[in-house]
């Protein structure tokens, strides 16, 4: 799948993108629970997306990295497409020779 075909409330997306700029993690409580959050931008070569980064999702990737996700979902916040991997979803970083 490619950047350029993501719509809004789309599941299932599985993509391969490389990653190329992650903002400062922030923290959370919801339910008691403390959590971080951090907004990444990654590309292919159709196109870049907001990627939301969660928890132990923001030491894994940095800057410059591959990076493969499966079964992620497209939400929209503000008029802007933004992917997650949701509860269900996976994010992995890839190896330089894995495509």
């Amino acid at each position: 799948m490619a950047i350029k075909d993501l719509q809004a409330r789309q599941g299932n997306v599985n993509i391969t993108a490389e990653v190329v700029e992650i903002s400062e993690p922030r923290t959370f409580e919801k339910f008691g629970t403390q959590g971080r959050v951090a907004n990444a931008s990654i590309k292919d070569e159709t196109g870049t997306v907001k990627l939301t980064l969660w928890n132990e999702q923001i030491d894994k990737v940095k800057t410059g990295d591959k990076i493969s996700i499966k079964n992620g979902y497209v939400g929209e916040w503000q008029g802007e497409l933004q992917l997650t991997t949701g509860k269900m979803g996976t994010l992995d970083v890839l190896d330089g020779d894995e495509e």
